[in-house]
């Protein structure tokens, strides 16, 4: 069966939201005036849904289409099954109850209720971003099971099912991270479905991913020199100066700028900083930097002042328009609710996670990978790994020396021999 959103053109402020069933013959089984309503310029009709899902208010009215959808569906087939036909009183007061609800109730044995018992399993020990991450996978997932008109459960779930998915994300332009993390995602719920006895094909569910060319950008160290020299107005002297502690301590910004005296201590003569990192709560004891002491120095033995995630991020990409990081580079930005691949000038791609990269890129090959993960508070090396940017030219030049060295020594040595 088919499922049609509509709205009518009166020209009222709002209009209401109608919705036409059809058989697979295109013949018509039902139709409804829903209790949603929405503004005419507010709506897709090629899509059939508001026209932007993610603003709160419309983000609401579209999962309540979804629902209605599956549930639905769920109510003619189940009558189907009974050898009878569903009366448009019996949906219609289906419709008027799902409307009404505050909060979704998820069948039993269903993939959204084993992901709401996962989170609540996890609350305690996973971080915001984490917890934030999940619900991404969640609502992901719901709209999936409204494009398909058809509940997910974690015991019927089968090969197929990658395929579809796979092929939905691209179609709504989720980035292939997103897609694929969330397939993963789904396999920890089956596998955790397992643990509570419920038989799943998760051992089926066979993910092959194409190996990404991942986009890394840092910080030269040319180019950290260059922001450590520039001028830059007053107000934006603190984002410099908290740049510069990122690219010498490699840490994320919800550690670094919570850096304050209370924390430092010394060990044998050498000033480090203690703290516990907020993602990993990781207990990291830092030796700070010649470059990070002068800062302090000049804060009278303290740090700057404090800014806002959304504050800094704007301040380091005038800090690096300003220095004239203009180099073209490849990059992933935010274009309204999806991210894309651009190419914009490198002060553009000014992140507040620049210096935790710049720290890991810059200082690889010249300082122990143990204590440089030590320092980030990478468990393993191939997680650390995925900081470092693959084509850093600066690793390119030393090889480079050093193939001059060894020539200059076998060649001439050779010859000197002789």
């Amino acid at each position: 069966m088919t499922f049609k959103f509509f709205i009518s053109d009166r020209g009222l402020a709002k209009e209401s939201i109608h919705l036409k069933i059809e058989n697979q013959s295109g013949q018509p089984l039902f139709n409804f005036k829903t209790p949603l309503r929405i503004c005419q310029e507010d709506w897709d009709s090629k899509k059939q849904r508001p026209n932007n899902i993610y603003l709160k208010c419309y983000k609401k009215i579209n999962t309540k289409l979804d629902a209605l959808k599956i549930r639905l569906a769920e109510c003619i087939e189940e009558d189907q099954s009974k050898g009878k036909l569903s009366s448009q009183r019996y949906l219609f007061k289906e419709i008027k109850n799902l409307c009404s609800k505050e909060k979704e109730d998820y069948p039993k044995d269903s993939l959204l209720c084993f992901i709401n018992m996962y989170i609540s399993s996890k609350q305690e020990y996973i971080c915001q971003s984490t917890y934030k991450r999940y619900k991404v996978f969640f609502n992901f997932i719901e709209r999936f099971e409204g494009f398909t008109a058809k509940r997910l459960y974690v015991n019927s779930m089968d090969g197929d099912f990658i395929r579809r998915f796979i092929s939905f994300g691209k179609e709504e332009a989720y980035s292939e991270n997103t897609i694929y993390r969330t397939i993963h995602f789904i396999k920890t719920i089956l596998n955790f479905a397992e643990r509570k006895g419920i038989r799943t094909a998760v051992r089926e569910l066979d993910i092959r991913r194409e190996r990404q060319n991942r986009i890394v950008i840092n910080l030269t160290e040319k180019e950290v020199m260059k922001i450590e020299k520039v001028k830059v107005p007053r107000e934006l002297q603190a984002a410099k100066e908290w740049l510069l502690i990122s690219c010498y301590t490699g840490q994320r910004v919800s550690d670094f700028m919570k850096f304050n005296s209370d924390q430092m201590k010394k060990v044998n003569d050498r000033v480090c900083i203690s703290f516990i990192q907020q993602k990993t709560k990781k207990e990291i004891l830092l030796p700070i930097h010649p470059v990070v002491l002068e800062i302090i120095k000049r804060y009278k033995n303290n740090f700057p002042p404090k800014l806002s995630a959304t504050k800094y991020n704007n301040h380091i990409k005038q800090i690096g328009r300003i220095a004239q990081l203009n180099e073209s580079v490849n990059a992933v930005k935010r274009v309204g609710h999806r991210v894309k691949k651009l190419i914009v000038e490198k002060w553009e791609a000014l992140t507040s996670h620049i210096g935790r990269r710049s720290f890991a890129t810059n200082f690889y090959g010249k300082i122990p990978t143990p204590l440089l993960m030590q320092a980030t508070g990478h468990t393993t090396e191939q997680m650390f790994m995925k900081y470092i940017n693959p084509v850093d030219e600066s690793h390119t030049i030393s090889l480079g020396n050093y193939f001059d060295k060894t020539y200059k020594e076998s060649y001439f040595g050779g010859m000197a021999a002789s």
